[in-house]
């Protein structure tokens, strides 16, 4: 049976994760919201300490059914680490959380599916010399929940592919040294078309024409990237062509960008935990300073929080079954859908909550109504409600033969 009590290891981790965001994130937080970005010799600061957004070493380790392969049975912490990370870097600030130097969402396809290679050329440039960012690109104009519409074409020249196509709202998009790109090489393959690619920045044919202004996490920089007869060399399709030939499983694209939604929905996930947890800590503090002891707002009040404290405790478990199937090896597919899809609720209607309980003081520039608008977000990307319930349906009705 899992345990629910924190290893010595996890316990210190999660204390000077917590440290960190309370006393170098938090501080910094509506201010950056308020600029639209993250100071620049902050971020050289944190990536001198050695703090990065690695969710390939700090966590989402490879998931049962990575790239078509099961690893052993041996119990892992990587992705409990994570998302016990992940929670208190959002507590102390989602925005700034995402812009930590790192190889970010792009980190799990390179480790689950690339190339021993591709995995060292892409991955050991993280150092504490100067900051660099990674990133993932497979939401389009057309193709953003149903992921199997990817219209950006790849077409396959001597020594490599030509990209042709479009990617919106990519994380640290227009910052990043490379970027895991998603295209079809025919989309009447539908799925089995998908092929994936590390472009590198600066490789002709690739821009980021803009960065995008956002309701909500607004310190993070989320760019569109245009592929104009973009070159990509064959020594940086992920995993090689062997990957996509190899008779006894056929993986394509889709499932390398499936396969990595098992890792990081449990990571966003923690951050909705996270981000629900700083405005219930927050307004818990403002009702018992604040409200009347005795009257029946004061009690409405208790309750309301009282409900908000078991909604986030029941998410948190949840995300943490998620990451203990991932770290023992077994597939986590529906487990990881679950939690994002309660915990993104959750968090909503927590904001929400707590913005209504405090009134005045949860107007503009207060952390909760910055809270209130980051939130929303995570209730969104890497999946929404509606897709977080057909995969989990999918597998519920894929033992009796139907398809759903």
């Amino acid at each position: 049976m899992i345990s629910f009590a924190l290893s010595p290891q996890q316990k210190q981790i999660k204390e000077l994760v917590h440290w960190f965001a309370q006393h170098e994130v938090r501080p910094l937080a509506l201010e950056a919201d308020r600029l639209g970005r993250v100071p620049e010799e902050w971020l050289q600061k944190v990536n001198k300490m050695g703090i990065q957004l690695n969710t390939s070493s700090f966590g989402g380790g490879r998931s049962a059914s990575a790239a078509g392969q099961k690893p052993e049975k041996k119990e892992r912490e990587g992705n409990r680490v994570a998302v016990i990370a992940a929670e208190e870097l959002a507590w102390g600030c989602p925005a700034i959380a995402l812009s930590l130097p790192g190889p970010g969402l792009g980190g799990p396809p390179i480790q689950s599916s690339g190339t021993p290679e591709q995995k060292q050329r892409f991955l050991s440039i993280f150092t504490k010399d100067e900051p660099r960012w990674g990133a993932y690109a497979l939401t389009e104009p057309e193709a953003g929940s149903d992921a199997s519409g990817i219209r950006t074409t790849a077409r396959k020249v001597d020594g490599g592919y030509v990209l042709n196509g479009q990617k919106i709202f990519i994380t640290n998009g227009a910052r990043a040294s490379w970027v895991v790109v998603f295209a079809t090489v025919d989309p009447k393959l539908g799925r089995a078309g998908h092929r994936a690619f590390v472009v590198e920045k600066g490789t002709p044919g690739f821009t980021a024409t803009r960065t995008v202004h956002k309701m909500g996490l607004r310190a993070n920089e989320t760019a569109e990237l245009v592929f104009e007869d973009c070159f990509v060399p064959a020594e940086n399709l992920l995993g090689g062509e062997e990957l996509y030939s190899a008779p006894a499983h056929q993986p394509s694209g889709f499932q390398v960008a499936m396969k990595t939604f098992d890792s990081t929905r449990p990571i966003v996930a923690a951050m909705a935990v996270g981000i629900a947890r700083a405005a219930y800590e927050y307004t818990l503090e403002i009702v018992r300073r604040d409200y009347p002891k005795q009257g029946r707002l004061y009690y409405e009040a208790a309750e309301l929080l009282a409900e908000a404290e078991q909604e986030i405790e029941a998410a948190r478990l949840l995300t943490w079954e998620a990451a203990w199937k991932a770290d023992i090896g077994e597939a986590n597919a529906m487990e990881a859908a679950i939690c994002k899809a309660v915990a993104g609720k959750m968090a909503l209607h927590v904001c929400a909550m707590c913005l209504e309980l405090l009134g005045p003081v949860g107007l503009d520039g207060h952390l909760v109504e910055k809270l209130y608008r980051d939130v929303k977000v995570f209730d969104i990307f890497e999946g929404t409600q509606q897709i977080q319930r057909l995969v989990t349906a999918r597998r519920l009705y894929a033992p009796y033969g139907v398809h759903v």
